[in-house]
């Protein structure tokens, strides 16, 4: 018999990003980013909940317009710039428990993500339950390769890494003959809930990859990036998708 699995999408919006004043909630082609996230966890219909994290009064009124769950304030002391993601999804699963509300593996959906579609969040799903792994990150390939970078010590600098081709450094090499590498981004984490006790992370030891679709990689950190982003969605007419605001 099968293991019945419970599912809670994360969305976490603290109210104190710096590089872009109040990000989480700034209008995006008529909705507030985080209205994506939302909307794209509650049309995957695989959730038994969907709940922001936030710090935030005015982002909890905007995060419940958009059909999403706040039963509680994310307390300040976790809501930092420094603040990890194992402290704040811990104190939520945790509080969530004490009401007798117990799940077997959460989702993070970042808001600086609009484009992720809810057809990629049931497809990692899909890859995630047929393989054995604490968890699932979305990554992709990189652009600028860690083999031609460099650390500054004093005056000169050194590599980043020890990596030697054809008796060549790495950073001597064309691109094409690197060791392919890939980067996380914030489309999307799949994790079972016992890795927070057995192991303090969010994310345990086997880590499964998830190749996000290009587009759905692209995450909003600065000021050029929500320009470029909006830019390559009117130039590429790309469709967004429809979002469904409550009463």
């Amino acid at each position: 018999m099968k293991k019945y699995s419970k599912l809670i999408a994360l969305i976490p919006a603290r109210s104190g990003s710096e590089r872009i004043k109040d990000k989480n909630i700034i209008n995006f082609f008529g909705h507030p980013l985080i209205a994506y996230a939302i909307s794209a966890a509650i049309k995957s219909k695989i959730f038994d909940k969907v709940l922001v994290s936030t710090d935030s009064l005015k982002y909890k009124k905007i995060a419940k317009k958009y059909g999403a769950e706040i039963p509680f304030l994310r307390p300040k002391k976790i809501s930092k710039s420094f603040s990890s993601d194992y402290e704040w999804v811990n104190y939520t699963l945790e509080k969530l428990e004490k009401n007798n509300e117990k799940f077997s593996h959460f989702f993070i959906l970042r808001p600086t993500n609009p484009l992720r579609n809810h057809n990629t969040i049931c497809k990692a799903w899909s890859m995630f339950k047929k393989n054995r792994a604490d968890s699932l990150r979305a990554v992709e390939y990189v652009k600028q390769h860690p083999g031609k970078m460099w650390l500054k010590k004093g005056k000169f600098i050194k590599p980043l890494l020890n990596i030697t081709i054809k008796k060549q450094p790495s950073f001597n090499n064309q691109m094409k003959v690197l060791p392919k590498i890939l980067v996380q981004n914030a489309s999307l984490e799949i994790s079972k809930t016992r890795v927070l006790k057995k192991y303090k992370t969010i994310t345990g030891k086997k880590i499964l990859p998830f190749i996000s679709p290009s587009i759905e990689g692209f995450d909003i950190n600065y000021p050029e990036d929500l320009v470029n982003l909006r830019n390559k969605i009117i130039k590429k007419k790309i469709k967004l998708p429809l979002i469904k605001k409550l009463k």
